[in-house]
């Protein structure tokens, strides 16, 4: 069985790919659905990061002598589960769960990154699981020419007129 931070320690030793967005294209908005911060490692600034990171922890019981999340790069952790300096309960990622809701702040920066040009999504799975999936249509209602690159085919009109979808 994996250790419970098992993922932070793949995701450290992973490189980003040197076709980084950030080295393609300064100045665009990136919104990922990925946790494990190789965007940032890539160079990307000002990344959306919709399901929050590993990288990040909060005290599960939310405790109030620390902050809600904050950054942690410990790998591995040196006890399992790490625990909440402030009051001694067990680390929870900093990330977003299933049932959990979205940060609100990080959404609505999402929303507004739809008010673009282009609007390019890669999707590895049905691309089907709103709120996320929901952003295509947005940019493309926004003006946006809308681009999707899916294995899965999925039902239409998600991109809308005009949009492009390839898979």
């Amino acid at each position: 069985m994996a250790p419970p931070d098992h993922c932070r320690v793949r995701a450290q030793r992973r490189a980003p790919c040197a076709g980084s967005w950030a080295l393609r294209f300064p100045g665009f908005t990136l919104i990922t659905q990925n946790v494990d911060g190789l965007h940032e490692r890539a160079g990307s600034i000002g990344v959306q990061r919709l399901h929050g990171s590993i990288w990040d922890v909060g005290c599960w019981r939310g405790c109030a002598g620390v902050p809600h999340r904050w950054p942690d790069a410990t790998v591995p952790f040196r006890e399992l589960p790490p625990r909440c300096p402030s009051c001694g309960g067990p680390l929870r990622p900093g990330v977003v769960w299933f049932g959990e809701v979205l940060d609100a702040d990080t959404f609505e920066r999402c929303v507004e990154a739809c008010t673009c040009d282009v609007f390019f999504t890669v999707a590895s799975t049905s691309a089907v699981v709103y709120p996320a999936a929901g952003l295509v249509g947005e940019a493309h209602r926004s003006g946006a020419m809308t681009v999707e690159i899916n294995r899965r085919p999925r039902p239409p009109p998600r991109c809308g007129r005009g949009g492009r979808r390839a898979g």
